[in-house]
């Protein structure tokens, strides 16, 4: 724009046309041309100060607007077709070449067509600056690039992972390696994040991935946390808004540093070699110190001293006991009332039998809920495989009286009955190895007793231990089914019966080929 008011201006200060050109570089035939113009206009110098810029420049010289008669394209339209397979700015400009000879307009050439709708775009495209308020959010995310692990035995290299951790408003930074990005991974680094900063923002901005939100049930607008990142939040009483799926503005701190991570610490180690996790870190956080330390071009201060001069005030006090990693699970209670979990058995309430079961697991504990409550706790198992965890209180009150008996109060029972059962009873309980494998055949006596009488089971091993030392359970038991004479029992002799045999059961000489007379 030519400066018409600073050569009006200069002009009553009666500069010359060659020092007036010297002053704002315009030429003397354009200075002429403007002295000429304002003199007709009757302008002289002080002008109002209500005239702007823009109005002087239309009343000095107004220019003819010509309105182009070329049809213009649709551009929502445009927009809406490109994204369709197989359609293309050649194709949408050959259509709308047929729609303006149809309706005789004046067409745009192709390279017009093409910058329009890239102008169209870049309107569209209008971002907006968000300020951050100091120890308001951080912004969490992985790190592009992997650093690398050998193996000192195998010299087999592995990847190493890096989480970044960044306060929003001084771009203060946390990284940290991991073998995987995992779970577990991802909330280790969220607890080591927090106790680098030494404190905790009201908000948490992560990535849409899947140690974060539940893909199958998340929505754009509407996202599903996993239960164990959201546990962790309500730990540190924090708000997790994942960012949208391909919006990486949502974060953008996040990811302008996961590029400054990469040049400074992945980058820079590139030549280095390390050989265990451990080292990696410690060479991570001598660079991730020099990084936040490092001063600002554009304006003053580092990272770190903003941080510790504007956000880390601000930030709410870490919870009083530190995060206990978790991991949930489903199972299902078998018909013993005890769930699996990592080939360990713990139980539950029966009356589940069957049911499907959130479960919890930490480190210390195994915790199993029902419809968001919890039903059964445990101390988690380690070791040999196959271990019970029961709680007694779990049990059907039959199972329950089962416990309750051992081998010296089974033989209590058994003297209290007569000598004959209590000798049965304790070759029971010594005829195994282990004591508690004969259990069952004694309750399987006290269940005989309860059906038939004590009396009638003493009479039974009476005549059992006519036959046996040690008889079992099963022995005793045929003998009352069959509601054979017992010693003792006396019946009455019918008239002519011969009782003068000591036996029932004894076969004559006949039978043994011996004197048939």
């Amino acid at each position: 724009m030519t400066k018409y008011r600073e050569i009006l201006r200069l002009t009553a200060l009666g500069l010359s046309l060659r020092d007036i050109e010297k002053s704002i570089h315009v030429s003397q035939k354009t200075i002429i041309k403007v002295r000429k113009r304002a003199e007709e206009l009757s302008l002289f110098w002080p002008l109002d100060k209500s005239l702007t810029d823009g109005e002087l420049d239309r009343l000095m010289f107004p220019k003819e607007t010509t309105q182009s008669q070329k049809r213009m394209p649709d551009f929502e339209y445009i927009r809406k077709e490109l994204l369709r397979n197989g359609v293309n700015k050649k194709l949408l400009w050959t259509e709308y070449l047929e729609e303006c000879r149809l309706a005789g307009d004046d067409p745009l050439m192709y390279s017009q067509f093409c910058y329009h709708i890239q102008q169209n775009e870049k309107k569209r495209r209008a971002t907006m600056h968000i300020p951050r308020k100091p120890g308001q959010q951080i912004e969490v995310d992985w790190a592009g690039d992997p650093a690398s692990i050998i193996d000192p035995h195998t010299g087999e290299v592995t990847n190493a992972w890096i989480f970044i951790g960044v306060m929003t408003y001084s771009q203060y930074t946390f990284a940290e390696a991991f073998i995987n990005e995992k779970q577990r991974a991802w909330n280790t680094a969220h607890v080591h994040m927090y106790e680098f900063f030494g404190g905790v923002t009201p908000i948490l901005v992560c990535d849409n991935a899947p140690t974060a939100t539940v893909r199958k049930q998340s929505d754009k607008y509407d996202p599903t946390l996993i239960r164990a990142y959201e546990e962790l939040a309500e730990h540190y009483n924090t708000a997790v808004i994942p960012a949208r799926v391909r919006a990486p503005k949502d974060k953008p701190n996040a990811k302008g540093n996961c590029g400054h991570v990469s040049t400074w610490i992945t980058a820079s180690l590139r030549d280095e070699q390390f050989f265990s996790l451990a080292e990696l870190n410690r060479e991570i956080r001598h660079k991730l110190k020099e990084y936040n330390e490092a001063r600002f071009e554009k304006k003053e201060g580092s990272r770190l001293s903003i941080f510790l001069e504007e956000e880390k005030p601000l930030l709410a006090p870490l919870p009083a006991t530190r995060y206990e990693l978790a991991e949930h699970r489903t199972a299902t209670v078998q018909f013993n009332y005890h769930i699996a979990v990592d080939k360990m058995y713990y139980s539950v309430p029966y009356q589940y039998i069957k049911d499907k079961v959130d479960v919890r697991l930490t480190d210390t504990t195994i915790e199993i809920f029902k419809d968001f409550r919890r039903i059964a706790s445990h101390k988690r198992l380690y070791g040999r495989p196959g271990q019970y965890s029961t709680v007694t209180q779990h049990m059907p009150q039959s199972h329950q009286k089962y416990l309750e008996w051992n081998g010296d109060r089974f033989r209590k029972w058994a003297e209290s009955i007569g000598t004959a059962t209590y000798r049965v009873v304790d070759g029971i309980l010594t005829s195994s190895r282990v004591e508690q494998q004969t259990y069952r055949a004694c309750m399987g006596l006290l269940k005989l007793a309860d059906r038939h009488s004590p009396e009638k089971l003493e009479r039974a091993c009476t005549k059992a231990l006519q036959y046996s030392h040690s008889p079992s359970y099963k022995s005793i038991k045929n003998i009352l089914a069959a509601g054979k004479s017992f010693a003792g029992d006396h019946e009455q002799a019918r008239p002519g019966q011969d009782n003068s045999r000591k036996y029932g059961i004894t076969r004559g000489a006949r039978h043994y080929g011996g004197n048939r007379s």
